[in-house]
């Protein structure tokens, strides 16, 4: 049985305002511009600072004396007056030279494969095969799928039936395209591919040939002992088919780069921090940032519909409803805006002055251990506002620059009793891993050591931890011969 009742809740909702806020806070510099610019084409209350300008205010722009001719011309001349052909959309002559300018376009890196398929005779089913199969092909050239998922793929999209034979027939014509190594399903493949394409009479190559087919476990594994025993080589011998391996290019795709289309990742920073007397200075980088202010003309028309809002028509009232609305939203967005920056700065203060020291020099292993909640507790806002913050925004500084994130780490007691930055131990780390033996690399137990002798209180584990968020393998891959 249904039943209605009245029931009261105590509900924690965000104000428009907030919600601006938060949402302006995650984005970084780069972005925001772009905001301000889609706010400003939304809401036509909304205009730059410079566009406006009180009508009592001196106009300081000067004109030189061919514009102002210009303009007078311009107003003299009648409709009449202008040639027919002028108001045309097609308004040239016949005789008129026509000169096409040459623009220059790049092609993307399967458009390169496509392109091939014509220097290779193939009939038109082939063509589909491989035009199929370069579609399936990755940015670093190799083709990922099983065939037998390309046949299925081919019959259920295509209506095409091909059977495996003549699917790696069409493979293998691919395989022989540019760049040496295209077309392979792995990373074995992809080195014998390139190996083929050498001259098959230096021994060398052909030992090269013969590891990577026989003895690609071994080699990945760079257990090179059992290599020269099962290839019977001589001493000094590996050493020079390996450099001969380590030519070949794993990623065949990216040795065709086409400055066109590449796309480069630009970073703006966020703030800039200059040192004034010894002294560090913030300030946040608003450059393409443009001030905003409410129209002049908008808040007139408000206030003048409101005045006379009694002997309104419907039209007009409609009229008033939608500049306050715009009013309203544009006065949210410029405090949104004024709000972020407060924050920003607010934010980004605290962690100047939790770590001074380092600014001053950028000596990295002068980082204090900093977490979120130390920020948050310093500035009085919400862990969740510190993080928008951090999140993708970056500092210019003497010595680079470094992504807010760059500046947060865990900490690790010394046997003095003194709290390091795990960043500082990564740093000793890698320092030990660069100038280790490399015929003897060392392990993470003796890694452990080397930092328990320099008072690091740090488990095997955590070594081991630390090693892959630094992106370094373990000591049998990083061996040299």
């Amino acid at each position: 049985m249904l039943k209605q009742s009245l029931q009261q809740k105590l509900l924690q909702k965000l104000s428009p305002l907030q919600i601006q806020v938060i949402k302006l806070l995650e984005i970084p510099t780069t972005q925001l511009e772009q905001r301000i610019k889609e706010e400003l084409e939304e809401n036509p209350v909304l205009e730059l600072e410079r566009d406006s300008r009180d009508p009592d205010e001196e106009d300081t722009s000067t004109e030189t004396d061919n514009e102002k001719d210009e303009m007078s011309i311009d107003a003299y001349i009648q409709n009449e007056d202008i040639p027919a052909y002028k108001l045309s959309s097609r308004n040239f002559s016949k005789d008129d030279k026509q000169e096409d300018v040459p623009f220059s376009s790049g092609t993307t890196f399967h458009e390169h494969l496509v392109s091939q398929m014509g220097l290779r005779i193939m009939d038109e089913r082939q063509s589909l095969i491989a035009e199929y199969i370069i579609g399936n092909i990755d940015e670093d050239g190799y083709l990922r799928r099983e065939v037998d998922e390309v046949i299925d793929d081919l019959a259920f999209a295509q209506n095409v039936e091909v059977d495996e034979k003549e699917a790696l027939e069409v493979l293998k014509m691919v395989q022989d395209f540019d760049p040496p190594g295209v077309g392979a399903r792995d990373l074995r493949e992809c080195l014998l591919l390139q190996l083929d394409r050498k001259e098959n009479e230096d021994p060398l190559v052909e030992k090269a040939h013969h590891l990577i087919k026989h003895h690609f476990d071994e080699f990945t594994r760079k257990h090179y002992d059992k290599i020269e025993k099962r290839m019977h080589l001589e001493e000094g011998e590996l050493k020079e088919i390996l450099e001969e391996i380590l030519h070949l290019n794993p990623k065949p795709g990216s040795s065709y780069s086409n400055p066109v289309t590449k796309t480069v990742q630009h970073i703006i920073p966020d703030f800039i921090l200059d040192i004034e007397d010894g002294q560090p200075r913030l300030s946040l980088n608003n450059r393409n940032v443009p001030e905003l202010r409410i129209s002049h003309t908008y808040a007139e028309m408000f206030e003048d519909y409101q005045a006379n809002k009694k002997n309104q028509s419907k039209d007009k009232k409609e009229a008033l409803m939608f500049v306050k609305q715009k009013l309203d939203s544009a006065k949210w967005f410029i405090d949104a805006i004024k709000q972020r920056q407060n924050t920003l700065m607010t934010v980004m203060q605290s962690i100047l002055d939790y770590q001074y020291d380092y600014f001053l020099e950028g000596d990295e292993t002068r980082l204090r251990p900093m977490i979120l909640k130390d920020i948050a507790e310093r500035t009085d806002l919400d862990i969740s506002t510190v993080s928008r913050v951090s999140n993708s925004k970056y500092i210019q500084t003497h010595f680079g620059i470094f992504p807010l994130k760059y500046f947060f780490s865990e900490g690790l007691q010394t046997d003095s009793g003194e709290e390091v930055s795990t960043r500082e131990i990564k740093s000793i780390l890698q320092d030990c891993i660069e100038n280790e033996d490399k015929r003897k690399p060392l392990t993470d137990d003796r890694l452990a050591k080397i930092l328990q002798e320099k008072s690091y209180n740090i488990a095997r584990r955590t070594v081991a931890k630390y090693r892959e968020q630094l992106n370094i393998p373990v000591a049998r891959l990083r061996k040299e011969w």
